[in-house]
């Protein structure tokens, strides 16, 4: 006969949910199985903290690293020298007309470059005048007669003399191209005649072409060339 299980009036039997060890036995077991771990939230709180530090530092030490390599600021000196400031560009003078004034070629051998156009091609050609000893006031083209060179007043006598192996006692006009000296002192001849600048050094054909020069009142007006 199958067994009869006696209910008692006084201890009504327990509701039976699943998952759940309907006797003491079995939940003992229970308890005693290992269970799957889950993180509290108090943990995960302190993860993200401690990211949030992390991360804090590594940003300061990136921003450190990048002041260290910055090069550090020169400091400026109030004493500091200016700089020079450029010279203006004066232009010279062109001829025909006014090229200098009195004053500005008074004494012997005193000088005025200018540039003189010529009448028909409009050309500016580099040309000079010269105060002479005896008051004369005499003015050339600085180009080489029949060349493309251009000549210079030199007043030092000393590369006169180391250069050009002239021991001269004034400024001469010389060709650096074939190192030829001329004399403003002596005449010498030329197409149209007798003109200042005679050959005393070298292989050039004729003295520097001459320009007309005169005084009117202050000025100094260079009139026309050869």
């Amino acid at each position: 006969m199958p067994t009869e299980t006696k209910v008692s009036a006084f201890k009504p039997p327990q509701p039976q949910v699943p998952g759940v060890p309907s006797n003491e036995g079995d939940r003992q077991k229970a308890l005693r199985a290992p269970q799957a771990w889950s993180p509290s939230p108090a943990l995960w709180t302190g993860l993200a903290a401690a990211v949030l530090v992390l991360i804090t530092v590594v940003v300061l030490w990136r921003g450190f690293r990048a002041a260290a390599r910055q090069p550090a600021p020169r400091s400026v000196s109030n004493d500091a020298p200016a700089l020079p400031l450029s010279a203006p560009v004066v232009e010279m003078p062109v001829g025909p007309g006014k090229i200098a004034t009195r004053s500005e070629l008074a004494g012997p051998w005193s000088s005025r470059r200018f540039l003189f156009r010529d009448a028909q091609s409009g050309e500016r050609t580099p040309a000079l005048a010269v105060r002479l000893p005896g008051g004369e006031l005499w003015g050339i083209l600085l180009r080489a007669p029949y060349g493309t060179c251009d000549l210079q007043y030199l007043t030092d006598l000393a590369e006169l003399r180391s250069k050009y192996g002239i021991s001269a006692k004034h400024p001469m006009v010389v060709n650096p191209c074939t190192e030829t000296v001329y004399d403003l002192a002596q005449y010498g001849n030329s197409p149209n005649g007798l003109v200042r600048g005679e050959i005393v050094e070298g292989s050039d054909v004729r003295p520097p072409i001459a320009i007309e020069v005169v005084e009117r009142g202050d000025q100094v007006i260079a009139v026309r060339s050869e």
